[in-house]
């Protein structure tokens, strides 16, 4: 990476001056630059993190992205405070793959740090109150409170604002605080202050005098007094004998003994407490154990991913469902750690990593280690640390996981490659871990295997124009067939009022043949709560949300009516705001309905729901898939959660209840997207024995999608789609840029967007399309308007396209009226 040399210690020692450009992580058009003094000169180099000085006051625990000896020509910099660490938190890949991130989606370096970091390797600010020395000691003006506040403060110089409000005996001290710098009487600085703690547990061990038997013995024999510390002296020695090192509370639980007594025995000189770090992770043997041979099919895709791998750094591997792709997987990773190289393996979502983790350590014990959100912030210190020294050989992870510091990657797997889940939404940096994976690999000669039964358009694109490999597995492990889907029109179902059915005759029959057959069953419905929205039935008035143009969906179980773009709850309404009448319509279905209809209809099945709303625990999706894997649940109700990647061997049946759901978006992917969902979902059914049966309910039966879903031809749907793609220039033929804005007056958006299109027609008129208010067009209480640029592949054009919009948002925003305007730029959105 350009500019990441370190000087040598001659150059130091001459004390030549030398400037860092330091990446904080704060939303800032470009990377400052401060000095380094000599006294820190031997000790900063990329990667290390230092402490800065913004503004006045405000420090920062900022990044160093490089060292370079000339000086600034329009400013003097800053100095650098203080060097944080001893060796780099991050590898120069990390900083030049920040640099790309920032580069291709648009934003700030700053912005990548923020993501990428985990929270408690950015240090906090800490307030810290200074004795103001020109004040002197005239208190006449200071009331009672400020009078204690600045005695304390005049002998000790500095206090913290927990200080202070120990002082006061109160929490609220920020009103004295202001009054006492208004008066001068102290000023502010900010400490930074180390947010990550190591993990400490106290061992308990026998005096060394014990160890010798004849003395052990002598001492058993001849105790006369305390006999519950004799106890837990017996216990201590039982547990150390046979589970090896004893820990305190494992000691007192096992023992039934208090610490008091345990106090005892350590004044005693029996027994010794010590303190000593311990790893937050659990810890495994690091083995390989491989107990299973791959089929001829697999075999042969296994040789072409090699051989792919010889010619190409990106291999797209198209296998259908069930057909072992996590089999291939664990082979290669295999061949990467007897390499002694590191694996990234991804998945999209959460839900997966639990079910895959435990395939994963049955192989590979303590290689592996799992990275996402869930995970507290000293556990993913302690990950992030590991992964950087190398320890750690493979990370299985959601997307976050791509900003994890490797030393070594040899390769990246990125399994459901086509998920929509890959790409970040909010807040910046908006990029697609699939995308950002393959510029990651390049900058280590890294390999990257995606992995799907239903790739996106663009990297089956990418594979038949020869950008990836391909590899295809059209056949599931063991030559099991693949299920028998049938469409139920739901028009020839009557219902008495007119409503959406949510379970036809034939799905009913279908659901009993299969508890019958001791058989499982998932239903699939991608909306959750109960029902999507509650409508008068008199004047036809429905709630919506006071923050967002939204219908609220009423969720049973919590008894409130909720938005599901701002997460606001509101209590249940009973009485119309329109015409006052009490009569209301639910309307729809969701998960929660599903779940209540299926446990009265088939009362003697044990029923669950897999949604945002049931599964939010760091272990809930796990402890949920054991019990449908142990047949302790019979019928599983969920939204897509339940469709990526999970394998289960006892379901036959698979439902899904609203297809027109699914096929009735307005976007240019709809036909993509429910081909995925609906082909994803119904591949949970027949995994092993191959007598799997799909039922997809829907009123539109001649959807060309639905064909293409019942004869597993992914083939004809690519085709399909790619003449439409080109006839209206989507991707893959073209590349999308979105910019929204946002403020709470529509008319102030709306005339941003204009003025950003103005400023933009001239280079790029025919490649714009907008502006538009998009379907929802007020989120939190603001107004968006959306404008989109479908430009051509041509990285120049691109690129400086790209510049014109960050120039474009600038001079808007440099206006009084539209500074306040909220304007993203959303590259490839999804």
């Amino acid at each position: 990476m350009e500019g990441t040399t370190l000087f040598t210690q001659q150059e130091v020692e001459k004390g030549n001056e030398l400037y860092a450009e330091v990446i904080i992580p704060l939303a800032l058009p470009k990377t400052f630059t401060w000095s380094i003094p000599v006294t820190y000169q031997p000790a900063v180099q990329p990667g290390v993190r230092v402490e800065v000085l913004l503004g006045k006051n405000k420090k920062y625990a900022g990044i160093i992205k490089r060292v370079f000896p000339e000086k600034p020509a329009a400013f003097n910099p800053k100095p650098i405070l203080n060097v944080l660490d001893d060796k780099p938190l991050v590898h120069t890949s990390q900083l030049a793959f920040w640099e790309w991130i920032a580069h291709y989606y648009m934003c700030s370096e700053g912005e990548v740090m923020q993501a990428a970091v985990p929270a408690n390797l950015k240090l906090s600010s800490e307030t810290i109150l200074i004795w103001n020395e020109e004040y002197g000691e005239d208190y006449i003006d200071l009331d009672n409170e400020e009078f204690v506040v600045a005695e304390a403060l005049n002998v000790k110089k500095e206090l913290r604002l927990t200080e202070v409000q120990q002082i006061l005996d109160a929490s609220h001290v920020y009103p004295v605080i202001k009054r006492l710098i208004e008066k001068q009487v102290c000023l502010v600085w900010e400490e930074l202050k180390e947010k990550y703690k190591e993990k400490k547990e106290t061992y308990i061990q026998l005096h060394s005098t014990y160890h010798n038997e004849d003395k052990l013995a002598d001492l058993l024999n001849n105790w006369s007094k305390a006999p519950k510390q004799m106890e837990l002296l017996l216990a201590y020695l039982h547990i150390n004998r046979t589970e090896g090192e004893v820990t305190q509370p494992e000691l007192l639980k096992k023992s039934g003994a208090n610490v008091a007594q345990l106090k005892g025995l350590i004044e005693k000189g029996v027994l010794i407490a010590e303190r000593r770090t311990v790893d937050r992770l659990r810890n495994l043997p690091k083995d390989i154990l491989i107990d299973f041979e791959l089929s001829p099919a697999q075999q042969q895709a296994s040789d072409e991913i090699a051989q792919v791998f010889e010619e190409k750094p990106v291999c797209l591997l198209h296998g259908v469902t069930a057909s072992g792709k996590t089999q291939l997987y664990i082979r290669l990773i295999e061949q990467y750690i007897r390499k002694g190289k590191q694996v990234l393996y991804m998945l999209p979502e959460i839900a997966l990593t639990a079910q895959i983790i435990r395939r994963l350590q049955k192989h590979f014990g303590g290689h592996i280690a799992i990275y996402h959100s869930k995970f507290n912030p000293n556990e993913r210190v302690e990950i992030w640390n590991k992964v950087k020294d190398g320890q750690v050989k493979v990370v299985l992870g959601a997307r976050s996981a791509v900003f994890l510091p490797f030393a070594d990657l040899g390769l990246i797997i990125a399994d459901e490659e086509h998920d929509a889940s890959y790409k970040q939404q909010d807040p910046a940096p908006r990029y697609h871990a699939r995308d950002a994976a393959v510029y990651y690999a390049s900058l280590f000669n890294a390999k990257v295997l995606l992995g799907s039964a239903t790739p996106s358009i663009e990297s089956y694109y990418n594979a038949k124009q020869g950008k990836y490999g391909l590899v295809l597995l059209n056949e599931r492990y063991g030559n099991v067939a693949l299920p028998v889907i049938d469409v139920v029109d739901v028009k020839r179902v009557l219902t008495k009022q007119k409503a959406k059915v949510m379970l036809t005759p034939d799905l009913h029959q279908a659901i009993e043949a299969s508890l019958q057959q001791q058989k499982q069953v998932i239903l699939f419905q991608n909306r959750r709560g109960y029902s999507p929205y509650m409508l008068c039935g008199t004047c036809g008035w429905i709630p919506q949300c006071q923050q967002c143009d939204v219908t609220l969906t009423y969720h049973k179980a919590k008894n409130k009516l909720a938005c599901h773009y701002c997460g606001t709850a509101y209590p249940v309404i009973h009485t119309c705001a329109a015409c006052g009448s009490h009569n209301f319509v639910q309307k729809n279905f969701g998960t929660e309905k599903i779940e209540e209809l299926i446990a009265e209809t088939f009362p003697a099945a044990k029923v669950a729901r897999m949604d945002y709303d049931s599964v939010k625990g760091k272990h809930d999706h796990d402890n949920l898939i054991k019990l449908f894997e142990q047949k302790r649940i019979d019928i599983l109700i969920g939204t897509q959660m339940v469709v990526k990647g999970l394998d289960f061997e006892h379901v036959n049946l698979v439902g899904i209840l609203d297809a027109d759901g699914i096929l009735n978006f307005a976007d240019f992917r709809v036909n993509e997207r429910a081909y995925q969902l609906m082909e994803q979902v119904s591949g949970r059914a027949g995994r092993r024995d191959g007598e799997g049966k799909v039922l997809i309910q829907v009123t539109n039966t001649q959807h060309p999608v639905l064909q293409f879903v019942q004869q597993h031809n992914y083939t004809e749907l690519y085709n399909f789609e790619l003449e439409n793609r080109k006839q209206f220039f989507y991707p893959p033929f073209s590349r999308v840029i979105q910019v929204i804005f946002k403020h709470k007056e529509i008319h102030i958006a709306e005339e941003a967007a204009n003025l950003f299109i103005h400023g933009l027609k001239a280079n790029y008129d025919k490649y714009i399309t907008g502006p538009a208010e998009p379907v929802v067009n007020r989120i939190r209480n603001k107004y968006l308007w959306e404008v989109l640029l479908k430009l051509p592949k041509d990285a120049h054009l691109i690129n400086q396209c790209k510049h014109e919009i960050l120039q474009q948002i600038a001079i808007i925003q440099s206006g009084k009226l539209y500074r306040s305007v909220d304007i993203i730029p959303d590259v490839d959105p999804v």
